[in-house]
């Protein structure tokens, strides 16, 4: 795989991620100050992470078998000393993969020597700064947007922009110009909303609209394509410059997220009183690998260093995180797991799960 960089990762990179399961995979998390380049505090601080982790696996393993994951982590490392800095760093390197992840969310640093990658930061950030698709509407034109945190690009479907057909308006006179019946507004909105379900069904995202209170509410009363609505963003913005939506849009996201997160907590307790959550690690691994994940509710803080018994079932809790047969944090494993299987994540604010022990999986009938 070839080195990647990215300010959201994309849910397919986090996947191939994933995957890897070779010994050893080094993941270096690392909170960086956002500049045009990383300082010498932050590089400093990373070539620590880097050192620690190498004395791992110069530890564990023949030069020989460390020498390649060795080998990509110390171009990471000059990779990220020489290029911009956002909230976050993510670097992974293994004897066949690496990958340098520009993250817009603060991680706690950390250096992780495990047969798979650390990657629930990479699905926490893909949860605070959800990919999301925005429609700019107004009666006569629409734009669709791709959107990963503040970055919004066109889409690249043909059908978009959309422009409404005009009335013959070869009149000079005010008076004697045509104007644009409601009709064709409706069937404006219509086409729309037809090339929106299209792109929809191959690229499902929660919906963000742009548009007059007059028009995103006409648009939403004929549209089929309106049930994972974000929010809206009033004004005719259809041609204004994408900076001055983002700001904006982010507002609206934030309340999504947070909905998101009421929604999980209540679908957690719904779940609890007819007998199917698992609350704790321990619990929620096993129901995780015996049962049928419908969400796990994490506590964005929690970190759990433990040992899985020999059948895999049973997690027992560690604290001697550096030894080889720990996992550095159990939680990046279930969260993995728990997807795998078809179930959905909600990370939570610290605290709002303190009575599940920082955890709660509910499982399906």
């Amino acid at each position: 795989m070839p080195t990647a960089t990215a300010s959201t990762p994309a849910a397919g990179q986090i996947t191939a991620l994933q995957q890897v399961r070779e010994y050893p995979a080094i993941s270096i998390l690392l909170a960086t100050t956002p500049a045009a380049q990383l300082s010498r505090a932050d590089a400093l601080r990373l070539d620590a992470l880097s050192a620690q982790a190498v004395d791992r696996v110069r530890a564990e393993l023949q030069p020989a078998a460390a020498a390649p994951a060795v080998r990509r982590l110390h171009a990471l490392v000059e990779q990220a000393r020489h290029g911009p800095a956002s909230q976050s760093l993510a670097l992974y390197a293994s004897a066949g993969t690496d990958a340098l992840i520009r993250l817009p969310i603060v991680v706690r640093d950390r250096a992780v020597v495990d047969p798979t990658f650390a990657t629930r930061d990479l699905v926490r950030s893909l949860h605070r700064t959800p990919r999301h698709l925005v429609l700019a509407i107004n009666s006569g034109h629409a734009r669709l947007f791709d959107a990963a945190g503040d970055t919004l690009l066109p889409t690249p479907s043909t059908a978009f922009p959309l422009t409404a057909a005009r009335p013959d308006t070869r009149s000079r006179g005010r008076a004697d110009r045509p104007t644009r019946p409601a009709g064709d507004d409706i069937d404006f909105y219509r086409r729309v909303d037809a090339a929106l379900g299209t792109y929809l069904r191959l690229h499902p995202a929660p919906l963000v609209l742009v548009g007059s209170e007059r028009v995103t509410a006409a648009f939403r009363r004929i549209s089929t394509n309106c049930t994972r609505l974000a929010g809206t963003v009033p004004g005719n913005l259809t041609h204004a410059d994408l900076s001055q939506l983002t700001t904006r849009i982010r507002t609206v996201l934030d309340a999504y997220l947070h909905r998101r997160q009421q929604e999980a907590l209540a679908l957690i307790d719904q779940r609890a009183i007819a007998g199917r959550v698992a609350s704790g690690m321990p619990a929620a691994w096993l129901a995780a690998r015996t049962g049928r994940p419908e969400v796990l509710a994490v506590d964005e803080s929690l970190f759990f260093p433990a040992r899985l018994s020999d059948d895999g079932d049973t997690l027992i809790p560690a604290d001697d995180v550096d030894h080889p047969d720990v996992i550095d944090d159990a939680v990046d494993e279930l969260i993995e797991l728990v997807l795998s299987r078809g179930g959905w994540i909600a990370f939570t604010d610290p605290g709002a799960l303190d009575h599940h022990h920082g955890v709660a999986l509910a499982t399906r009938r």
